[in-house]
Parts: structure tokens; C-alpha cells; sequence
């Protein structure tokens, strides 16, 4: 008992001896670093006067709160304690307030401290943030956070790729058709069907024509008479008459030969390709018009291609152009623009193009789908920048310049064509000068909202004791 006595007495004489040397050692350590409150008060007059629970209430001048505390005092660094236990700042280390900001980004600005609807605090802006220059500063640290990246502006060529839709057409002028010029009838026909390939002067039939054997009989006549006098002009006629009558030049030349009118007459294919059609049937006559053989040439083969108006100015003779077939995938067949056509589809508003194309291996067939790669690069290079760098509205388009240093200039830019990832430049930039390419939205919402803050602070008067009255 005698133990648990002397053990209480000690510890409550150690706190009384703890007390004391507090009291006798703790004010001048305080009054050493400059936290008293006297000293506080004379060299440092506060902006104005907080709720000390935090709530947000203000006051310009000191006040206690309905539970008898003061309010705590709010100096020009932006901190809240008590008068004796705020330390004071090195001089120049601190930067004015010039107003506080809507934290949501409305335009809404308070000489001091608020809070908006949801809670939020104001966020202050200092002096400085905002440059007269028509720049936008920001901070290392909110660059490196936003992710702000730049590239020099440079010339390169911009591709422009025209993408288009199509069908292979036949060549018009490598297409061939067999036809009677004169009441005709099929003796025989070769062993040629629709789709056969064929060489040029391969036989096709053989035909019996009145007209055409009458005509071989005056030739030769004419030719093998003794006559003198007019004979060779009289010769040069007949001779017409079988190439009216569209007789082959080979028959007409192993008659000069052998002197014999043939009674058939064989008819060959007049070019190498293939047959589209066949209508001769042995035993068939045939009137003059008759068709009885189409052949053509697929070795050279049309893509019309339709190419919307909008990219009209951008197509012209010459280019080449990149065809791929849905047929075969991941082939495709290189021609050359040959003609655009001067009309537009009034229900499409489309234009025609026709594009030839070498087709050696006959791949491509009639009426065969395609998808035409129009490259319309042009031949100089011009400025040209990223197309993530240009901020449009629709009514202008502006970039923004990274000067260094954090600052960023919002330029008005022309533009020109677009492709590949990059948009030409026309005007507004130099060769060589850095653009942002990512994150410039935030940029630009950061420069829009600073200008309409800074109009609202310099459009409302300047705060005084008065318009700083007590806010609850």
C-alpha cells in the first residue's frame, strides 16, 4: 500500500514539474519562431475570417459562431489557424489571389472563398496564371498530367485516297461481231461455243451466199479476161464488191491465187479473245444484221468506277489507281484514270470514271464488282500537320503552338487537303514551328475558360470591406 502511495505521488509531481517547464520554456520557443499572436496580428492583417468548423461561412472582419468560437483568420496563402499558432511566410514567397473560380468551369467567379451547389470549393487563381500575350500557361506538372505532346510542323506530300466503288466493263473497242451483209445460209459451224477462247483467223463457219459467190464469179471473170482497155479498173471494182459483202481477205486472196469461185465461203475469227455469243446454227439462215458471233479482246478490260462529287476535285486524268476485285482477295490490279465523264447522277450525285486495266491472265470478268484506291498525292510537298493538332469548330479551325516554357498560342490556320494522317496548311504556320498533337482540347478549354473568368473578374468591381460582408 505503502508502494502503490509513493508511485502516485511521483507521477503527478512528474506532470507538475512536465507543466511547469512547458510554461517557462514553451512562450519563448513560440516567440523565437515568430507565433505570436501579437506579431501575427500587427505584421500580417488577414483577408478575412473563416467559420472554424469549416461550414462555409465568411466574415470580413472577426466574429464568433453560435457556439461562442472565433473565427478562424484567413491569411493571403490561403491557410486558416488560429492567430498564435500561424507561422509566418518569407517574404515575396507567396502569390496574390486574384479571385476564385467555379470549380465546374461555369462562368462564376467570387472575390473569396465559396463553395458551389455540390459541395466543391472555389479554386483560387493567382496572379500570373494568366498571360497578356494571348498565351496559355500551365505547369510542369499539369503538362506532364494531361499528357501534352508536340510535333514540328514539315513539308510532306499529302495522299489523298479516293475510295470508290465499281464493275469491270468490257474494252468497246476490242469487241468484234460476225455478221452477214447479205442473205446467208450456215453450212457448218466450227467446234466454238460461248466462251471459248479463241485466236485470231481460227475458223469459225462456213457460209453459202448467192450474192457472195455471184460476186467471186465476176471477179475472176474479170481478171482472167483478155480484154484490153478498162480491164484493171473494171477489176478494181469487182474486187470492192466482195469487200462490201465483208468476205475475209484470205478468201479473197486464195481466189486471186487458184482462179476458182469457192461454192462456202469460211468465215475466221478476226481477233484473239473470247466468245460472248454465238448464234450460228448449221442450217440457219441468216439475214443481212444477223449477229452470229461476238468475240472480245479481255486482255485489256474497263473499271467504271462511280466517285463521289464532293471528290471530284480531286480526281483528274492521269492517276493511277489501285483496283481491287472482290474475288480475289488481297490482289489487286494498277491502271490509270483514262476518262471522267461530264455528267454528274442527279439521284447519286456521283461521277463516272473510266479506268483500264491490264488484265493478261483474264481475271477479271464483265460486270465483275470492284473497288477502286484513287491515289491523288500531288507532286509537291507542302506544310502539313497531324490531324489530331487542329481543333475545328466548324467555323474555324486553329491549332495550338507550343512556344516552350509551358506556354501555348491559339493560332487560326487555313487548310487545305486532307490524307494519310496529316492536313495541309495554307496559312498560319511557319515550317519548323511545334504544334500540340494530344491532349489540345484541354488546352483549349483551359484558354476559353481563363478568357471568360478573366473578362468576368475585370467586369465586377473590386472587392471592398463592404462587398465583403458576411456571408452565412
Amino acid at each position: 500500500m505503502k508502494m502503490l502511495r509513493l508511485l502516485t505521488a511521483l507521477a503527478l509531481g512528474g506532470g507538475l514539474v512536465g507543466s511547469l517547464y512547458w510554461s517557462l520554456n514553451g512562450a519563448s520557443w513560440l516567440a523565437g519562431t515568430g507565433f505570436s499572436s501579437a506579431a501575427s496580428a500587427a505584421d500580417r492583417p488577414p483577408l478575412y475570417y473563416r467559420d472554424p468548423s469549416g461550414a462555409p461561412f465568411w466574415s470580413a472582419g472577426p466574429k464568433k459562431d453560435d457556439r461562442g468560437r472565433d473565427y478562424l483568420p484567413v491569411y493571403d496563402d490561403g491557410h486558416a489557424l488560429p492567430a498564435e499558432t500561424k507561422p509566418r511566410p518569407q517574404a515575396g514567397a507567396q502569390r496574390k489571389i486574384l479571385y476564385y473560380r467555379n470549380p465546374m468551369g461555369l462562368p462564376d467567379t467570387s472575390p473569396m472563398p465559396k463553395k458551389d451547389s455540390m459541395g466543391m470549393d472555389y479554386i483560387p487563381v493567382y496572379e500570373g496564371d494568366d498571360a497578356d500575350d494571348g498565351t496559355v500557361k500551365l505547369s510542369p506538372g499539369k503538362i506532364q498530367r494531361t499528357g501534352v505532346k508536340s510535333e514540328p510542323v514539315e513539308r510532306r506530300a499529302i495522299r489523298v485516297s479516293v475510295k470508290a466503288p465499281g464493275t469491270i466493263q468490257l474494252d468497246e473497242r476490242r469487241v468484234s461481231v460476225i455478221a452477214m451483209r447479205a442473205e446467208s445460209f450456215v453450212q457448218k459451224v466450227a467446234d466454238v461455243t460461248t466462251g471459248t477462247r479463241v485466236k485470231a483467223g481460227q475458223p469459225l463457219m462456213e457460209i453459202y451466199s448467192s450474192a457472195v459467190t455471184s460476186a467471186a464469179a465476176e471477179y475472176l471473170a474479170t481478171i482472167t479476161s483478155k480484154v484490153v482497155g478498162g480491164v484493171e479498173m473494171y477489176g478494181r471494182g469487182s474486187r470492192q464488191r466482195l469487200v462490201n459483202l465483208d468476205v475475209p481477205e484470205p478468201v479473197i486472196a486464195e481466189m486471186e491465187k487458184t482462179r476458182v469461185a469457192p461454192v462456202t465461203i469460211g468465215w475466221s475469227a478476226p481477233r484473239d479473245g473470247i466468245v460472248l455469243e454465238r448464234n450460228a446454227i448449221e442450217g440457219m439462215r441468216a439475214n443481212p444484221g444477223d449477229v452470229l458471233f461476238r468475240i472480245a479482246d479481255i486482255s485489256v478490260v474497263w473499271a467504271l468506277v462511280d466517285v463521289a462529287e464532293r471528290d471530284l476535285g480531286n480526281i483528274a486524268v492521269g492517276q493511277s489507281v489501285a483496283v481491287r476485285a472482290r474475288s480475289f482477295a488481297g490482289r489487286s490490279f494498277t491502271g490509270k484514270i483514262a476518262v471522267v465523264y461530264p455528267q454528274v447522277n442527279r439521284d447519286t450525285r456521283t461521277v463516272r470514271i473510266r479506268i483500264e486495266l491490264a488484265n493478261p491472265d483474264a481475271a477479271l470478268l464483265p460486270d465483275m464488282y470492284v473497288d477502286a484506291d484513287i491515289d491523288t498525292a500531288g507532286a509537291a510537298p507542302v506544310l502539313a500537320v497531324p490531324d489530331s493538332s487542329v481543333l475545328d469548330t466548324g467555323s474555324r479551325q486553329a491549332v495550338l503552338v507550343d512556344k516552350g516554357e509551358g506556354r501555348f498560342e491559339p493560332r487560326e490556320v487555313k487548310l487545305g487537303r486532307r490524307g494519310r494522317g496529316y492536313i495541309e496548311v495554307r496559312d498560319g504556320l511557319a515550317e519548323g514551328e511545334a504544334v500540340v498533337t494530344s491532349a489540345n482540347f484541354l488546352i483549349d478549354a483551359e484558354s476559353n475558360l481563363k478568357a471568360a473568368l478573366k473578362g468576368f473578374a475585370e467586369a465586377a468591381p473590386a472587392p471592398d470591406a463592404a462587398a465583403m460582408g458576411e456571408h452565412k
